[in-house]
């Protein structure tokens, strides 16, 4: 109940009771919250409204009171409590691993030679959380599965619950985990100040023994018969993962489409086997095929045979010697199964080998030649032409494997488009038949082309004698032929078509009027053998004027 409804001593009935009317607040306070992460209850210090409960009025007195109260003066120095940081385990500890080095002892039961196996294991302890975990080294061509024994987890100390903490990890100690004893020979300088500063005194590390397989490796086995001077076993365990690498060039431009290309040698140095890789580009075109040869011996030399074979794979016992390092020097040319290398460099470890084993090669680099000084022009082998269609056609089969048109003189098509000189020929033949043939010869400007037209006659119809084409002149070869041009056509002179012989008789006037203009690439005895037709042609065909003067022709 509100304090001021008491003020006035009126008994709280319908009518005895007013209203605060500037009061504007009529929610109750809040009675729950959260307190870290939890959801908490808490007492109410104020009713609807913001206003004071009557149960917090003897509080508010008290406090009243306390405000009234003189405080003794005093001038002595004020100290404040100092209050250390909290910082949690998992924070202060992070990181922070002990590391011991340690053996376990494996019986050997179905062999001979050993009863038990040293196999050395380091053990890493976290102090954030008080995990290990216990992990061999791996020993390459062990033969044994080695890597994490046990993953990071809590280690179980005893049937109890315990687990093992730092303090029971002590030098010359055994540690007994899942039914294996593991005993700590030594740790590392950071856990041997660790529990020094935590007041444990560390043992002198001890040595960690020998494996007896191991110990027996080591002494050589008794030989009852003659060592041979090759040793393929140490010469894998000596040179294993050693490879000679050469740069070279390979020299393919004896095939169809070769070119030269950049290649990689491998030497393998273990089993004397040689690799050779190309060297891809991008946007070769080529397909990125990794190995160009595969890893194999290369036989050097074969031992002669007294008869003929064929055989596709050679055996080592044809084989008299192999390649071998000696065999590669920078700067010569290396025949491997039919192919041309020639070695230009090679990189650093090779260098060094030879200058250890093979001091007297000199293994100087030579300069590679530029990509655009590698391609050589090839002339290739057209084949002869066989007579059908024209020459430009058929070569067309033989530069693609789809043929194309073959590239006409556009601007000659344009510039002489409808102009065509025009001959009269008769036929030269011993058959009395053909006496009195006429035909007339058209020649192409455009595209240098002839057709032949047979006038009509009483003995013979008129018609198309020769479809156009390009007449070749006799004699000429099929590789390099030589077709009539209008500076071969002169009055009396005789054309060969195909075996038919054609003597000129006559020419238009056009002819002449345009051989003149191009009088610098026609010869004398053409033109003037026009000029000495066509000009009586056109005098017996003129009349005179009253001057005797010849008219000039009508166009």
């Amino acid at each position: 109940m509100s304090s001021y409804l008491n003020s006035h001593g009126l008994p709280f009935l319908p009518g005895y009771s007013f209203r605060d009317v500037t009061k504007s607040a009529f929610h109750r306070p809040q009675t729950l919250g959260y307190k870290n992460g939890y959801a908490m209850p808490r007492r109410p210090t104020v009713g609807i409204g913001n206003q004071p409960l009557l149960s917090e009025q003897l509080i508010q007195q008290e406090i009243n009171d306390l405000n009234f109260q003189e405080l003794d003066t005093t001038y002595s120095a004020f100290k404040k409590a100092v209050h250390e940081v909290f910082i949690p385990a998992h924070v202060a500890l992070d990181k922070k691993i002990l590391r011991y080095y340690a053996y376990f002892m494996e019986d050997i039961v179905y062999s001979a030679e050993e009863a038990h196996r040293v196999r050395p294991v380091v053990i890493y302890y976290y102090l954030e959380d008080d995990s290990m975990c216990i992990i061999e080294p791996v020993v390459e061509n062990s033969g044994l599965p080695q890597g994490k024994h046990i993953k990071r987890q809590r280690l179980p100390k005893n049937e109890q619950g315990e687990h093992y903490m730092w303090k029971d990890l002590i030098l010359g100690k055994e540690l007994e985990v899942y039914g294996v004893k593991y005993r700590i020979t030594d740790c590392d300088a950071f856990t041997k100040d660790f529990m020094e500063s935590e007041g444990i005194n560390v043992n002198e590390p001890e040595p960690m023994p020998e494996d007896p397989y191991i110990k027996c490796r080591r002494i050589p086995p008794h030989c009852y018969t003659t060592p041979s001077i090759f040793d393929s076993k140490h010469q894998f365990l000596t040179m294993d993962r050693k490879v000679l690498r050469f740069f070279a060039l390979w020299d393919d431009s004896d095939s169809l489409d070769g070119e030269i290309r950049p290649v990689t040698i491998h030497y393998h140095l273990r089993d004397d086997i040689v690799e050779v890789r190309e060297v891809h580009e991008p946007n070769s075109g080529r397909d990125p095929v990794p190995v160009l040869l595969r890893s194999k011996r290369i036989p050097k030399k074969i031992k002669p045979k007294p008869f003929p074979s064929c055989v596709l794979e050679v055996s080592e016992e044809e084989v008299d010697e192999y390649l071998s390092p000696k065999d590669f020097q920078l700067g010569h040319i290396m025949n491997l199964l039919g192919r041309h290398f020639l070695l230009c460099d090679c990189d650093g470890f090779t260098k060094e080998y030879y200058q250890k084993n093979h001091p007297e090669m000199e293994m100087k680099p030579i300069e590679m030649p530029r990509k655009e000084n590698m391609a050589k022009e090839k002339k290739k082998n057209i084949p002869p032409y066989n007579g059908f269609g024209s020459v430009e056609d058929s070569l067309q089969n033989c530069l693609h494997l789809i043929p194309k048109h073959p590239k006409k003189n556009v601007l000659k098509m344009l510039e002489n488009d409808h102009k065509v000189l025009r001959y009269s020929a008769r036929l030269d033949s011993h058959n009395p038949e053909d006496e009195g043939r006429c035909f007339i010869l058209s020649y192409f400007l455009s595209n240098d082309m002839i057709s032949i037209f047979e006038k009509p006659t009483s003995n013979m119809a008129s018609g198309k004698f020769l479809e156009k084409t390009r007449i070749p002149k006799p004699g000429s070869t099929v590789e390099n032929p030589e077709f009539y041009s209008p500076a071969d056509f002169a009055i009396g002179a005789t054309v060969e078509v195909f075996s038919h012989r054609f003597v000129l008789t006559d020419a238009d006037l056009y002819v002449l009027k345009y051989l003149e203009s191009h009088s610098n690439n026609i010869p004398t005895q053409t033109l003037e053998s026009l000029r000495q037709k066509i000009g009586v042609e056109m005098t017996d065909n003129q009349p005179a004027d009253q001057h005797g003067e010849a008219a000039e022709p009508s166009s």
